[in-house]
């Protein structure tokens, strides 16, 4: 490659370097500081970009190395689990980050195109286009909101923002903080340079003011629970001959549990409920009514009339309940129309599910009202208030084994207690092989089950009343303020232009 081309590769490099490294702010590093560091260098290289074809590169480079680097953990449950040819599998996964890669270099494309002051381009214009495009990016094609900036500063000061704006909101907190640091740099006068300091330490401190106001009320007395993480391997999971002693393990464990409320992971009895031994439910249930307790199982159900459903199944004291899966996954759950091609190639037993009602209320156990989700559900902000105000405690069963020793399961811990703080509500994640944790209200870890091993993870759980500001009203007051900023940045740049021509 001649220098010239070298020169022009240096930035996208550059780009990709700092979305990889973004992935660092992330849990299990959480370096809360380093996407804001990486926001402010990718707005330092946008500020350099001489075209808006230019600027989306760099977005699009930035965001190849944010989702190859944090999510590549989809190639093992393509190839490890799912038995796609390893080079269909990396192809598949490339192509999906790539996908995801568009949304950044949006970004990029429209604040070049439209122009105006770099620091109001910083401000004001770039974190509204990127909470927009984060918000798109959670509901196009059913979803993907994994890697939300905001996710990253669950343990910094900015988490205090949470139950007012949600996880977005701190995704366009980190891009002020990043604007600001930049124009800290840019500041030749030391007055100024004192401005900027003194907003950015306002924004922090603020932050951290609001993360001790208790948005909601604690709602009688602690609840006993017990948390059951089997670990069993994914690929022994669905395994005809392993049934056996997987309702066994369970059972056993169950029957040990002396809590008010045991939870079990998602799909821990391997099987439609139609084909397990009734002997089997019933043991359940009478280990938790013994002690006058109540047990929450993960199990796929089926209807009269055909429809399959990822389920959760109440038994004990309390009346026979269940909770349908509502948001599915695309290939593991469903197949997408057009793509029953795929089958062929996959081998995931879990295809061709139903959703189940949007209009699900609260299960009534434990003396508690609990809204449970079910595997990656949680990373849904809006869906999970739905059940709110009304619920009490947040439940979460999942299988994570899907991703193995990954970033995932880690990823999705950080999901879950976000979801907490938001809410101000407790949240009880029980897993197949990690992470199995019990999360306060703050969003902060009570006692989590180190992953990969067999265990219980007993404690206690206080429920809630009372709603955050988020809760109330979602993102849309958030989503309504980025699409107001951008409408009125755009008609005064523009009209600028017009009055200058």
């Amino acid at each position: 490659m001649n220098p010239a081309g070298l020169r022009q590769a240096r930035a996208p490099l550059a780009a990709f370097l700092l979305g990889a490294a973004t992935v660092l702010g992330f849990a299990p590093v959480a370096l809360a500081p380093l996407p804001i560091l990486g926001a402010a260098g990718l707005l330092w290289l946008w500020q350099m970009a001489a075209t808006p074809q230019r600027a989306a590169m760099l977005g699009y480079a930035y965001g190849l190395g944010l989702f190859l680097t944090g999510v590549s953990w989809v190639y093992i449950s393509l190839h490890d689990y799912g038995y796609m040819p390893a080079p269909l599998a990396a192809i598949a996964t490339f192509l999906f980050c790539a996908f995801l890669a568009l949304y950044p270099a949006l970004v990029g494309y429209l604040q070049a195109r439209l122009g105006g002051p770099v620091a109001a381009r910083q401000l004001l214009l770039i974190p509204a286009l990127w909470v927009l495009t984060e918000w798109l990016r959670g509901w196009v094609f059913t979803g993907f909101p994994w890697l939300v900036l905001g996710y990253s500063q669950a343990d910094s000061p900015l988490r205090g923002y949470a139950p007012l704006t949600g996880v977005f909101g701190l995704s366009w907190l980190v891009w002020i903080c990043a604007a600001l640091l930049l124009a800290l740099t840019r500041a030749k006068k030391s007055r100024d340079r004192g401005k900027v300091l003194a907003a950015f330490v306002f924004v922090l401190a603020l932050g951290a003011g609001m993360g001790r106001v208790e948005w909601t009320q604690p709602l009688g007395t602690p609840v006993t629970v017990s948390l059951l993480q089997g670990n069993i391997a994914q690929d022994l999971k669905w395994d005809a001959a392993r049934f056996a002693s997987t309702v066994q393990l369970y059972q056993s464990m169950t029957e040990r549990s002396a809590a008010r409320l045991t939870i079990l992971p998602e799909t821990a009895i391997p099987r439609f409920l139609d084909q397990v031994d009734p002997a089997v439910v019933q043991a359940l249930a009478t280990s938790a009514r013994r002690h006058g307790g109540d047990l929450i199982l993960g199990v796929p159900l089926r209807d009269a009339s055909g429809h399959y459903y990822n389920s959760a199944l109440s038994l004990g004291a309390s009346p026979v309940q269940r909770y349908d899966k509502i948001h599915l996954v695309p290939f593991g759950e469903f197949i997408p129309p057009g793509f029953g091609w795929v089958l062929s190639v996959l081998k995931i037993p879990l295809a061709d599910f139903s959703r189940g009602s949007a209009a699900q209320a609260p299960l009534a156990l434990a003396g508690q009202k609990i809204a449970v989700d079910i595997c990656y559900e949680d990373a849904f902000g809006e869906e999970i208030i739905r059940a709110l105000p009304e619920a009490t405690l947040l439940v979460n069963i999942s299988n994570v084994a899907w991703f193995g020793d990954s970033l995932a399961p880690h990823q999705h811990l950080q999901i879950s207690r976000m979801r907490a703080l938001e809410t101000g509500r407790t949240m009880l994640r029980a897993t197949n092989t990690g992470m199995t944790a019990i999360i306060d209200h703050h969003g902060d870890i009570a006692a989590v089950l180190p992953p990969f091993t067999q265990g219980a993870l007993n404690g206690s759980a206080q429920g809630r009343s009372g709603a955050t500001p988020y809760v109330r009203w979602g993102n849309t007051p958030l989503v309504l303020f980025a699409l107001l900023l951008c409408g009125l940045y755009l008609l005064r740049y523009k009209t600028s232009e017009q009055s200058a021509a």
